[in-house]
């Protein structure tokens, strides 16, 4: 007896030894191959597929420097989890990179080496309070004589955190940085302070956001609307609302594509953020129009730019609430098949102008971007009062409109006859005849492809609709800013997939958070389409009694010349029409009532229905496997 209980002890204790170095061996394997379990939609938590690309050509070692400060009372709280993150992702990095990355953590102390080497790396120390002790939170990453620095890894840009690190490792990989061309007569430069201004408390204007994060990855240059050609060393062309072109400056875009160069170039029929627009009443701004007519033609298409698309599926928000003709674009209204637009969401276009036509032979075209079939065209003037106005006289095209298109193949000139000659100047004299200068020879087709992006919108580009200002939480004067929407991330993903780098625009398309209710907006499309019809009968049976009402009162003039004096049964009637005026106005507010009542309904429900679901089923499960287990005990 006392040998078994020996045997079942030892048995025991071998058991228990064996699942020890079991678990021993499985920690030491897992602590080596680190891997995330990321079950959020769009894999923000790990890396993306173009990291991994970036990191697949890497040939050379890179080392990232991690400038992390480590004292318990030096680094806000809330940044103690964040800083884990980046320690974390970092780790992803080298593991993914197949030993080419080294990773170096330093905790830069006051007075320390790692401070010094923070210093020479262009990492910046931040200050919780003024005359403390400042904290350190940025990465150095560098590859043999190439350097790039993040100074600071603000907390806001956590959405951005894998985007920054892969375009600096990017970076670090290519010696010279592409050269960028942009053209346009806005100020997407910023505007100097006007001394005046100045004294009024006004300060001048900040370059565009776009405009600085394109200065952080290529080489800008500003072309002038008057140029009259774009030099050979512009490998992508930026032309934002070239309105009121000159045929010069069309001739040198045109010439420009013809040998090799790729163009992007935002359109508009209404830009509404053009500052230099023609004020109306009240002084509102009227917006402009651009176009590049003559090239579209001679790429076979056509865009609206005196009309701009409004789209029910797809409504926006402006100041003045609900309006069709501001666009929120979801998934739907994208090309999921093309590298471009594949990872890209939450898109906002205003007034926008819409491409049809078909390609001349030799050119291919992508349709980006697109409305619904729930959409149509509707004037531009008259949508800037307001959008329940398009939405109560809406009639759908049911047709998809294209708002973006890429064209690609061998494009042919819109100037057939050479270069346009310049106009006369104004004190030249007819009869005299000034010698022209020998012609440079004209292109007439591209002997390789060429690649040209057309957006419908250049005010989704500017910052009031493409970010959101934010509150520095340290103090200083430094400006931050995060995206509101998916706009810079495509803007900015065209260009680089252009200038030849297109693995980061799946990295840079994580920026845009917001998710939209896309059922919710199909739902109140057509709970309006139901209720539509009757509120314009209700308008147009008011408007009848109106005109009625009005002729009647015009229609008795007696003999003496008095006017308006009616026979009592004209009074009865005009009293009638009032009564019917009145009843007619209370159905109406009834029936809006009852639209925004379902609307709203319908909003709470689809929001109850998501806090609440979850925490649901969780508890439904736990009683059912309380119950389940309840069950199988009392089989026992």
């Amino acid at each position: 007896m006392k040998k078994k209980g020996l045997e079942t002890w030892l048995y025991s204790s071998l058991g228990v030894a064996a699942m020890f170095v079991i678990i021993l061996v499985i920690n030491a394997i897992a602590s080596r191959a680190k891997t995330r379990v990321d079950l959020t939609a769009e894999r923000a938590y790990t890396l993306s597929p173009g990291t991994r690309a970036i990191l697949a050509k890497l040939d050379t070692p890179v080392q990232i420097r991690f400038y992390c400060t480590r004292g318990d009372n030096r680094m806000p709280v809330m940044l103690k989890t964040y800083a884990q993150q980046i320690e974390d992702l970092l780790g992803e990095y080298r593991q993914a990179s197949k030993g080419q990355i080294e990773v170096q953590k330093l905790d830069p102390v006051p007075d320390s080496d790692a401070e010094d080497s923070a210093k020479l790396d262009g990492i910046e120390g931040q200050q919780v309070q003024l005359g403390g002790e400042p904290f350190y939170l940025g990465l150095s990453v560098s590859m043999l004589d190439q350097k790039e620095a993040l100074p600071f890894l603000a907390p806001n840009r956590e959405r951005l955190l894998e985007y920054d690190i892969s375009r600096a490792v990017s970076r670090v990989m290519t010696a010279d940085k592409p050269v960028v061309g942009v053209m346009s007569p806005l100020p997407y430069g910023g505007q100097p302070m006007n001394p005046m201004m100045a004294r009024m408390g006004q300060r001048g204007q900040e370059p565009w956001v776009v405009f600085g994060e394109l200065k952080r990855d290529f080489s800008v240059q500003q072309i002038e609307m008057t140029a009259e050609a774009i030099p050979d060393e512009v490998k992508v062309l930026v032309v934002i609302h070239p309105k009121e072109i000159s045929d010069a400056a069309l001739y040198a875009i045109d010439q420009f594509v013809l040998r090799g160069g790729k163009l992007i170039a935002f359109l508009d029929p209404l830009s509404v953020l053009d500052r230099g627009a023609q004020q109306g009443p009240m002084g509102m701004n009227m917006g402009s129009a651009s176009s590049l007519e003559k090239l579209l033609t001679a790429w076979g298409l056509k865009f609206e730019n005196t009309k701009v698309i409004a789209d029910l599926d797809f409504v926006g928000r402006s100041r003045d609430g609900r309006q069709p003709a501001v666009l929120a674009l979801n998934e739907k209204a994208l090309n999921r098949e093309d590298i471009l637009t594949a990872d890209a969401n939450n898109l906002f276009f205003v007034f926008a102008g819409g491409f049809s036509g078909t390609p001349t032979a030799g050119l291919t075209q992508t349709v980006l971007l697109h409305t619904s079939k729930n959409s149509q065209f509707v004037d531009g003037m008259s949508a800037q009062f307001g959008g329940e106005k398009i939405i109560q006289d809406f009639s759908s095209s049911n047709t998809e409109h294209a708002l973006a298109v890429r064209l690609a193949g061998k494009f042919k000139t819109a100037f057939p006859e050479g270069k346009p000659k310049p106009a006369p100047a104004a004190d030249e004299k007819k009869d005299e005849k000034k010698p022209e200068p020998p012609a440079a020879e004209s292109l007439k087709e591209s002997k390789q492809d060429s690649a040209v992006v057309l957006i419908g919108d250049s005010d989704l580009i500017q910052d009031q609709i493409a970010v959101q200002e934010m509150a520095n939480p340290f103090g200083g004067g430094q400006r931050m800013v995060m995206p509101a929407n998916g706009n810079l991330a495509f803007v900015q993903g065209a260009i680089e997939q252009l200038a030849g780098d297109s693995n980061l625009i799946a990295v840079r398309s994580r920026a845009s958070r917001e998710r939209q209710f896309t059922v919710v907006k199909e739902m109140q499309a057509k709970a309006e389409s139901a209720y539509q019809s009757k509120i314009k009968s209700l308008e147009t049976s008011l408007a009848e009694a109106q005109t009625k009402l009005n002729e009647l009162q015009r229609s008795k003039a007696d003999q003496g010349g008095q006017k308006f004096i009616l026979s009592p049964e004209q009074q009865q009637e005009i009293a009638n029409f009032r009564a019917k005026e009145r009843e007619v106005k209370v159905q109406l507010k009834d029936e809006r009532k009852k639209l925004r009542a379902d609307i709203d309904s319908l909003e709470n429900r689809i929001k109850w229905l998501n806090i609440a679901l979850m925490p649901v089923l969780v508890a439904a499960a736990g009683v059912g496997l309380a119950v389940l287990r309840h069950k199988r005990r009392a089989a026992r």
